[in-house]
């Protein structure tokens, strides 16, 4: 389980232009035309804040923000508006630079969601498809260790290419201080095929992950794990959350997401699961539905209801 309540947190696709070409970027076919939030919208939701306290943080997210020349301005607004905690997502290729860093946590930006998209400089860079990103990001979360009062997330896309790789991510950033928290999200196209051939069988992802979560943990970091069978992770179940912070996002994303077709599985009605997003179409088209290996599970315990 995470250590952050996504009830508390509010986010905003503030851009739509990226310096990479991710092989698993789920947008990508949507970037060129999806529009980010307006800055009406913006204020918008700092007045809200403001008046009502309704959010403790505030995400700002939308391909790669810190293109965005007024991104520390947004974050100073934010803090001025009651906002606790304000986060990037971004694939930290900029926190390379001290100076930027610096600018970024002295505006009130707390929190780091960075990517990690491999253990090593071939691989990521290879899915990243831009040479030098993963020691520009790597440099980066450790250039935030420098800093008091901040906190990072890492999170890890697992496809065909970085499965293998999930305990050596996890071993590769062992160092860092301010890690609290590393999310593994089992890939899926915003498509009915897996037409890059991306998506992988979840047992021989399985082992890897397990591991991976195991290592985390004795690290002392939290662990999300998103879209993947909650039975077959047995006893590590409880680092499954799908739950997401309150999304704003251009209305039009919508339709393109939903074309994923989460939610699919033989033994759904009988499943206590409330975190479980099944099956995807594209999953399906490629290994079948595999009802022998998937098991459903008792209805929901109290603990376990409280996601």
């Amino acid at each position: 389980m995470g250590c952050f309540d996504h009830k508390q947190y509010v986010e905003l696709t503030m851009h739509f232009r990226c310096n990479l070409k991710c092989e698993h970027c789920m947008i990508e076919g949507t970037m060129d035309w999806l529009q980010p939030e307006s800055m009406d919208n913006f204020r918008q939701i700092l007045d809200r804040n403001a008046s009502t306290k309704q959010w403790k943080g505030l995400i700002l997210t939308g391909s790669e923000v810190t293109l965005r020349r007024d991104l520390p301005e947004l974050a100073q607004r934010a803090r001025q508006s009651n906002f606790d905690h304000v986060r990037i997502q971004t694939h930290g290729m900029r926190l390379a630079n001290i100076n930027y860093c610096r600018e970024l946590v002295e505006s009130g930006v707390d929190e780091y969601f960075i990517s990690v998209t491999a253990a090593d400089a071939a691989t990521h860079d290879a899915i990243t498809k831009a040479p030098g990103s993963f020691d520009k990001t790597l440099r980066g979360l450790e250039n935030l260790d420098e800093f008091e009062d901040i906190v990072t997330l890492t999170n890890t896309v697992v496809t065909k290419r970085s499965y293998q790789q999930l305990p050596a991510v996890v071993d590769r950033l062992s160092h860092l201080r301010r890690l609290v928290q590393m999310d593994f999200w089992n890939y899926w196209p915003m498509k009915e095929i897996d037409d890059k051939d991306l998506i992988v069988r979840h047992t021989d992802v399985l082992p890897h992950l397990r591991r991976a979560i195991s290592m985390a943990r004795q690290y002392g970091r939290a662990v999300e794990v998103k879209n993947f069978p909650e039975c077959l992770l047995q006893d590590d179940g409880d680092a499954l959350n799908n739950n997401q912070p309150e999304l704003h996002i251009d209305s039009s994303f919508w339709p393109e997401f939903d074309r994923n077709g989460f939610k699919q599985c033989v033994h759904r009605e009988a499943c206590g699961s409330i975190q479980c997003l099944g099956l995807n179409t594209a999953y399906i088209e490629k290994f079948g539905w595999q009802e022998s290996l998937l098991t459903p599970l008792p209805n929901v315990t109290p603990e376990r209801s409280t996601l």
